[in-house]
């Protein structure tokens, strides 16, 4: 189980998507409640395998939106557990070139997990 109430509702959403914009808004504009709840150490023990994927993903987009923001990532993001063994791209339809286009620009968050999202789509309006 996701200790985290915050993780835990953008997790539980019905659409995954709608739960990543989300998180990107929260992270975008700096949310103090919930940056500040990332400093609780998740027990990654406790959470099945949908919840360790899940949090996989957005664990990289939460440790490269921390380190815009110049702010302390906490060691639970950077648990080794969370990383795909084979590269996970979002959005899920993308060409082969741009696969390898996302692996060799996508920053080190991104890499270190061997998840891959196209930053331009990452941007908030």
């Amino acid at each position: 189980m996701i200790g985290n109430k915050f993780l835990k509702e953008l997790y539980e959403y019905p659409d995954e998507d709608t739960g990543i914009n989300q998180l990107l808004e929260m992270l975008k504009y700096k949310d103090m409640n919930f940056i500040k709840s990332l400093y609780d150490e998740i027990d990654l023990d406790l959470c099945s395998v949908e919840e360790i994927q899940y949090l996989t993903k957005v664990s990289a987009l939460i440790d490269y939106f921390l380190q815009l923001h110049e702010l302390e990532v906490p060691n639970w993001l950077r648990d080794d557990r969370l990383c795909f063994d084979k590269p996970y791209f979002h959005p899920k339809r993308i060409s082969d070139f741009d696969k390898v286009k996302l692996q060799y620009t996508n920053p080190g968050p991104f890499k270190a997990r061997n998840v891959y999202f196209d930053l331009h789509g990452l941007e908030r309006v």
